[in-house]
């Protein structure tokens, strides 16, 4: 029965045939996106032979979420965010569609390429926060928890088996093949969405423009919840990212060999994925905000660790620790995020977690990058590392003890409000 009770909690697919078809859809195109994201570096490679020109792919990827964000989230709050969703990803799957007909036709210049990825990640910036609003309104609240567990297996799984498979298909079929593969799968999310109700979103519409960005930010700066949950992100990410330093600390401990660097990068993953299987016990947790600050400092004390092992298993079981924590981590975060945010507010407030998400593991890679320069990769491992748990035991002690669920639907202003006394200022005006 404790077996069972560890194992990830299927509820959510059982009771809400809404989630399920949306949840199968979504995984699907997880699969896709990681299988486009290699053949766009296979093929602007194989163009150039340049690490900028493969640096401005990601860039090409990033720039459009945090320049869009929170505007976008203002959209997505005076919407109705099913339709805006599926307008979205039909958007994402024409950019999948072009970049296979140019693979076909031979493949255009670098620059054509990266524009057609940077308009779809004009789409990601508004069909992301979208997607995020749909949880807790398909849900009752205490089966959200469980409901981030699955999306987040789903994309631990893509991340896993995602760029394998998408160089399998490179190298067999070509990169239009991918490229196609994408575009089925964006169909596929399109189906899984098309059947959910209108989402339009409750309590007072979003204000237009930068009017309606500014509730946004003092809904964030206000209230202590929301706000400890996104700086948790900011601090495990900025203080102890460590992908950046792999390639130095393989190099100087384990022989430089290229199959123990592909095993670190694979061990975040396989963490992840073990701890999205039996995460039946935290997910079922009362206080989700108690399991992100104890899921934070583990990531950063796992990191530390790795910081000064010289034996590669030793180095490899950290990572798993930390992978695993991390995935904890995410999925009390989400929950506490989705919970905790007013219904006419949930746009703009996943706007800034995804823009928290996609700018916070580039700065803390380029940080870790600079203290390695300074001093060394264990030394800004160990840092890093021990940094993340000093600032996530700061916001631990200075955090509202609450960290409950809200009632079914999640919350409203008024709840929020009652809930957090600072959280009035997000409203007024």
């Amino acid at each position: 029965m404790a077996f069972r009770h560890a194992l990830i909690d299927l509820t959510p697919l059982r009771i809400s045939p809404a989630f399920r078809r949306l949840w199968l859809g979504r995984s699907a195109s997880g699969f896709g996106s990681q299988m486009t994201q290699v053949a766009v570096l296979l093929q602007i490679w194989q163009q150039t032979r340049s690490t900028v020109w493969t640096g401005l792919a990601g860039l090409a990827q990033a720039v459009p979420i945090l320049v869009l964000g929170l505007v976008a989230g203002t959209i997505v709050d005076r919407t109705d965010r099913r339709r805006f969703y599926l307008v979205t990803t039909t958007g994402q799957a024409l950019c999948s569609a072009a970049l296979a007909a140019q693979a076909l036709a031979g493949g255009w210049r670098p620059p054509a390429v990266l524009a057609v990825v940077a308009l779809q990640s004009c789409f990601v910036a508004g069909g992301g926060p979208a997607s995020r609003t749909f949880l807790p309104r398909l849900l009752p609240a205490d089966k959200v928890p469980a409901g981030q567990a699955l999306q987040h297996l789903s994309f631990q799984a893509a991340m896993l088996g995602g760029p394998a498979l998408g160089g399998v298909i490179a190298g067999g079929f070509g990169l239009a093949a991918c490229y196609l593969v994408d575009a089925v799968s964006f169909g596929l999310a399109f189906l899984g969405a098309r059947g959910l109700p209108a989402m339009r979103p409750t309590g007072e519409p979003a204000r237009a423009g930068l009017r309606g960005v500014g509730d946004g930010l003092r809904f964030l700066a206000g209230h202590r919840t929301v706000r400890g949950a996104l700086l948790t992100d900011l601090a495990s990410t900025v203080l102890a990212m460590p992908i950046s330093l792999f390639p130095a600390v393989n190099a100087e401990r384990f022989g430089d060999d290229p199959r123990t660097l592909g095993l670190f990068l694979s061990s975040i993953a396989v963490g992840g994925v073990l701890a999205g299987v039996f995460s039946g016990h935290f997910t079922r947790a009362r206080r989700q905000q108690r399991v992100m600050f104890a899921a934070a400092a583990l990531w950063g004390l796992a990191l530390a660790a790795f910081g000064v092992v010289d034996q590669a298993w030793l180095g490899l079981g950290c990572l798993v620790v930390a992978g695993a924590a991390d995935t904890v981590a995410v999925v009390a975060r989400g929950a506490l995020v989705q919970l905790h945010t007013p219904d006419e507010l949930r746009g703009r407030v996943a706007s800034a977690e995804q823009m928290v998400g996609q700018a916070g593991p580039d700065v803390g890679d380029m940080r870790a990058g600079l203290v390695a320069r300074w001093t060394s990769p264990g030394t800004a491992l160990l840092t890093g590392g021990l940094a993340c748990v000093a600032v996530v035991a700061a916001l631990a002690l200075t955090a509202h003890t609450g960290g409950r669920a809200m009632p079914p639907g999640g919350a409203s202003t008024a709840d929020a409000a009652a809930e957090d006394p600072d959280s009035h200022r997000a409203t007024a005006g």
